[in-house]
């Protein structure tokens, strides 16, 4: 058995990793690794503790990194990238991923990873409505995607900006496909985001998990995960909606970036989310491990019932890559 392998054997058992040998840098470069998202700070203090790697945080979303990848791709800067599950197969095509197949990615299910190795799913998030209920005062909650058309909500409502976050295109597709769209024609979604503008939402580009916190924003297009940390681990006042017409469920998904710095760092990062232990931090952040065998039933337990997630579909990673462009486009000239 190599070094590689007594490792890795380590790490699917949860044991904590070697430290690096003299000399060698225990640095990996991580794009879109954001510590107030999906609680990757916390990952990233467990990579630092638990597997010897120090990874800076950085604050990019899906289409930035991307961007950055292809800006970069003479002289790559990252050596592992954190994406929305459409921007993987967009990375792979512009070429900026190489293949790496942790240990357990056999485990992952087929429709969650590229077969060769360039992407695969380390968690997943269901879109709803991130709701600070102090906020609202005393207006209602809303339970669906059409009352936040009424006016009452105006200056309430925020979405990241789809034209370049995942999960604001994802919000654009789940809307989209609740009011009866496709794939193919979102004539639904960009009649209700023109109509929603009247409205005056507020559409940052970067995560606005602090915000909904203020108060800022009181209702956001959202994870779950995201609602559940602040409703149990920062006890702040706020819930999570799955809209009555349906959602969607999107996976996250890692990939190796080709020629980057410190390759062999980015594969014991990468390895390492795949472990027990990186698999049940997530379960810990209200995310659905890609082995749902490692979500504890006491994280379990907080999550909305059964029947309201019956209304959640997953997204079609593939499909959607092949819209984002339309969707981008269609966006930027329709509601802008």
């Amino acid at each position: 058995m190599n070094r590689r392998q007594i490792m890795l054997s380590g790490l699917a058992a949860g044991l904590p990793l070697a430290a690096p040998a003299l000399g060698q840098a225990a640095r990996a470069v991580c794009y879109n690794c954001p510590p107030e998202w999906a609680d990757w700070g916390g990952m990233l203090r467990l990579l630092q503790s638990r597997a010897g790697l120090t990874v800076p945080p950085d604050n990019k979303n899906s289409g930035q990194s991307l961007a950055a990848l292809l800006a970069e791709r003479a002289r790559p800067v990252a050596d592992v990238v954190y994406l929305g599950g459409q921007v993987g197969p967009q990375a792979r095509e512009a070429g900026v991923l190489a293949p790496y197949k942790p240990e357990r990615f056999d485990r992952i299910p087929a429709g969650l990873k590229d077969e060769d190795g360039y992407w695969f799913t380390i968690h997943s998030g269901t879109l709803g409505l991130f709701v600070n209920t102090r906020a609202l005062g005393n207006k209602p909650v809303p339970q669906s995607w059409r009352d936040l058309l009424n006016p009452t909500y105006r200056g309430m409502v925020g979405y990241l900006n789809p034209t370049s976050a995942a999960v604001g295109q994802v919000g654009v597709v789940a809307v989209n496909l609740a009011l009866g769209g496709t794939y193919e024609n979102f004539d639904p979604a960009m009649d209700f985001f023109r109509r929603l503008r009247a409205n005056q939402p507020i559409v940052p580009m970067q995560t606005a998990y602090a915000r909904v916190l203020s108060g800022e924003i009181p209702i956001l297009f959202d994870y779950d995960f995201n609602a559940y940390r602040a409703q149990y681990s920062d006890g702040a006042p706020t819930r999570f909606v799955i809209p009555a017409e349906g959602t969607q469920t999107l996976p996250y998904v890692m990939g190796l970036v080709a020629n980057g710095p410190n390759p062999d760092n980015g594969k014991r990062m990468l390895d390492f989310l795949l472990s027990d232990e990186g698999q049940r931090h997530w379960a810990g952040a209200f995310l659905r491990p890609v082995f749902p065998e490692l979500m504890p039933e006491q994280a379990a337990a907080r999550f909305l019932p059964a029947e309201d997630y019956a209304r959640a579909t997953p997204l079609d990673v593939r499909r959607l890559a092949g819209a984002v462009r339309m969707l981008s486009d269609r966006y930027q000239r329709e509601v802008g």
